[in-house]
């Protein structure tokens, strides 16, 4: 209660002297509002100033880290190493491995460029930059709509003359998009960018016109008469005198082309007997020229010896010597080589080809080592050749078989090249494709005959007599299969497919057929229903079946699915079996050893292999073409000189020569012990081979 008092006393004190002191010092102003505000904010400043002092002490004050326990304690070296990473924009998860089928190369190829654009987020929306063209039409837009609300209601005020108003309009037509400044813009219908179903395009529709042309009718004029019985006979003899006056300008002109006929027989028999007379020096001339360009394959052909044979026992080479092609013939398939029995130097070859779709021309083309540049004697056909032999005694024959199923016989000796003879529809030829001909010798009349094996599934044997040919089905070949039922339950049996043929050089009866399905049947002459012995001898199609020179139960076989087989006629197993690789175009016996045999591949190689010296591997692997674009088809050896020819799909004849250690057996130690010599040597290999009989 105290203090109460003494509060209200100094308030009363304090108020007495206020009084007071306004009576007396009037002339004294009282502080205004701004400088007490002024001293509150110094004081605040003052107060603030000090506050952050003290906040400045707490901060300046050490901090301590507070490390955690699993904290790594790297030395300063370490601390100071830099680890640089790299950022790229690849994706990650983008695959790097994409394979696209490349329709141009035939083949899968990788794909180089990868998409590394990965999206996370997308989305439409309808946003306009504000310079674009469609922004500036919408900002026009709004504010023509905001100028003609002004217009209205400034309207009563502001009165324009008529002839004002109607420039502003003309005005406002011609204007762009972008009006100017203070001008009325016309209201426009805001088109949808987003909806394409507002959007049309205008036409312009041709007027019809119509044209239309007179034309005057054709004049009419009334006929008649009267045919007595005179004037009909009259009509039929002016006839019949126009008929004889065309005849007989005919005859006159076909004599006149006789007889140029006969100036240009006695101009070319002219040249004929002028060519005769040097024909014979001017072949000589061309084979010294020749001989003269290819005077290193000649000594190549004659004294050449492969040196590193001596140093590997069980290996050897061939040397690529002559090349033998003609201009006409090239990318035709070499279908046929045949070497001639009596000329050593020369052999035949049939151009064709095995593809369905590419049927065209045939040529059999004589080549002779002498004259590599060109060939001797060409024969062209209008159908492709698929095989061909030369007689071994009447060497000027020779027999062809075609892809349409005929056969031929060509006569060297003939000046035309038609064949002598050739088979028809009547005269019994083939339905498909003729694979392989063989002659024979003449039959117990003297004539000369010939077997064929087609793809129909007979075996024929032709026989000439006089000007004709006659022919024989010696056995149809059939298959396993069950026969099937046809029309009115008649039993049908399936036809196999005959692909080569080999007769048997000691038993003339006997002989080998290859087929289709991989078969290879024993048959004989005598017998036309069965077989003698089948063998299951290839999963494909049987190319080539030769019997060997020497040995008589042996013969080879070769197949499309890329194996060579060595069988003996009386084992229903192959004594050997080589896998090559690659479809095996055909096989050879060497005519000097047993045991020497050349097979050729699709893809390029020649194979020699010697049975005496390595049974398991060949003693020769030899690419000889390009490898992948060139396929071998035939081979043939030579039967005196050490020599191959092997030919191709593009029309080319390589001749190889042998190593010495590929001919081993035309050494004349070896061959002074005779033949027999060879069928021993066989017979050792099938002694190490057979299981011993209990």
């Amino acid at each position: 209660m105290k203090k109460s008092l003494k509060g209200n006393k100094t308030v009363a004190k304090g108020g007495d002297k206020k009084i007071g002191n306004n009576g007396s010092n009037s002339n004294l102003k009282s502080p205004s509002k701004a400088e007490i505000t002024k001293t509150k904010k110094k004081k605040d400043d003052d107060e603030s100033g000090q506050q952050g002092f003290d906040e400045l002490d707490e901060w300046m004050q050490p901090k301590q880290l507070v490390r955690p326990d699993d904290q790594l304690v790297l030395t300063e070296e370490e601390l100071k190493e830099e680890f640089t990473r790299i950022l790229t924009a690849n994706n990650p998860h983008a695959p790097s491995n994409i394979v696209r089928f490349n329709f141009k190369e035939q083949s899968y190829k990788q794909i180089p460029t990868v998409d590394q654009l990965a999206v996370h987020f997308s989305i439409d929306g309808n946003m306009l930059h504000k310079d674009s063209e469609e922004a500036r039409r919408q900002l026009m837009a709004h504010s023509g709509e905001d100028d003609e609300g002004k217009d209205q209601q400034d309207g009563d005020e502001d009165n324009e003359d008529e002839d004002e108003e109607k420039v502003v309009e003309e005005k406002t037509d011609r204007e762009e998009t972008t009006p100017s400044p203070g001008g009325k813009a016309p209201a426009q219908k805001l088109t949808n960018q987003f909806n394409f179903c507002e959007r049309a395009s205008q036409t312009y529709n041709n007027p019809y016109r119509e044209r239309g042309t007179m034309t005057e009718p054709p004049p009419r004029v009334s006929f008649s008469g009267n045919a007595n019985q005179w004037e009909i006979y009259d009509a039929y003899v002016e006839d019949l005198q126009r008929q004889e006056r065309e005849k007989e300008k005919e005859n006159k002109k076909s004599s006149k082309k006789d007889d140029e006929r006969k100036r240009k027989n006695i101009t070319t028999e002219v040249l004929n007997d002028d060519i005769k007379r040097v024909g014979r020096a001017s072949k000589i001339v061309e084979r010294m020229v020749n001989q003269n360009t290819y005077d290193a394959i000649a000594h190549d052909f004659k004294y050449w010896e492969d040196q590193s044979d001596e140093y590997r026992d069980n290996e050897g080479t061939v040397l690529p010597l002559w090349k033998f092609f003609y201009e006409r013939s090239k990318r035709m398939t070499v279908t046929a080589i045949s070497w001639s029995p009596k000329y050593q130097d020369l052999f035949a070859v049939g151009h064709g080809s095995y593809d369905f779709l590419k049927q065209t021309n045939g040529m059999i083309c004589f080549y002779s080592l002498k004259n590599p540049s060109f060939p001797e004697h060409v024969y062209v056909t209008d159908r492709g050749v698929m095989c061909l032999d030369i007689h071994p005694v009447h060497c000027h024959l020779i027999v062809v078989g075609f892809y349409d199923g005929s056969v031929a016989v060509y006569n060297l000796e003939d000046k035309t090249t038609k064949p002598v003879h050739q088979s028809t529809a009547k005269s019994g030829k083939h339905t498909d494709p003729v694979w392989e001909v063989k002659w024979q010798k003449d039959n117990l009349d003297g004539n000369l005959n010939f077997y064929s094996v087609s793809s129909d599934g007979r075996v024929v044997a032709w026989t000439i007599i006089k000007s004709d040919l006659h022919f024989t089905d010696i056995i149809q070949l059939k298959m396993d299969e069950l026969p099937g039922t046809g029309p009115e339950n008649t039993q049908i049996n399936a036809l196999g497919c005959g692909t080569a043929i080999d007769f048997h050089k000691t038993v003339d009866y006997l002989f080998l057929v290859g087929t289709e399905e991989g078969k290879i049947h024993k048959c004989s002459k005598a017998y036309s229903s069965k077989y003698l012995s089948s063998f299951d001898a290839h999963h494909m199609a049987v190319y080539s079946v030769r019997w060997n020179h020497f040995h008589p139960k042996i013969f080879l076989s070769c197949s499309a699915d890329w194996t060579v087989k060595v069988w003996d006629h009386t084992c229903p197993d192959p004594i050997f079996t080589f896998d090559l690789g690659s479809a095996v175009g055909d096989v050879a016996w060497a005519p000097y050893a047993s045991t020497v045999f050349a097979a050729v591949t699709a893809d390029g190689k020649v194979v020699v292999f010697d049975l005496s010296i390595n049974k398991y591997e060949p003693i020769c692997d030899q690419f000889i073409v390009q490898k992948g674009k060139t396929k071998l088809t035939h081979v043939s050896f030579n039967p005196i000189h050490p020599i191959v020819i092997i030919g191709d799909d593009r029309g080319y004849v390589t001749s190889v020569k042998l190593s010495p250690n590929l001919r081993k057996a035309l050494h004349p130690k070896e061959k002074g012990k005779g033949t027999e010599n060879e069928v021993a040597k066989f017979d050792k290999l099938l002694s190490l081979v057979r299981e011993p009989t209990e």
